[in-house]
């Protein structure tokens, strides 16, 4: 299994409603509202980074309100 965790930007008013479906989304396991440069932070958890980068792209980019994400990697050293 491979963890992602994505830094997610909605735009004002919207943070709740995003939040709500953003949770919703497979493979979330956490999500939590945040105060600063970010609205969202999202926890991720899939087979390999391919299908992060599509739920990041196909679905959460999607969820309306959201203007942007930054993708992290998870790493196991």
């Amino acid at each position: 299994m491979t963890v992602g965790y994505v830094l997610i930007s909605v735009s004002p008013g919207e943070e709740n409603n995003a939040f709500q479906a953003i949770k919703e989304i497979e493979n979330v396991v956490d999500a939590t509202m945040l105060f600063g440069d970010y609205d969202i932070i999202v926890k991720l958890k899939a087979e390999d980074l391919g299908l992060i980068a599509k739920i990041v792209v196909n679905i959460i980019r999607q969820v309306p309100g959201v203007t942007g994400t930054k993708t992290l990697a998870g790493a196991e050293i």
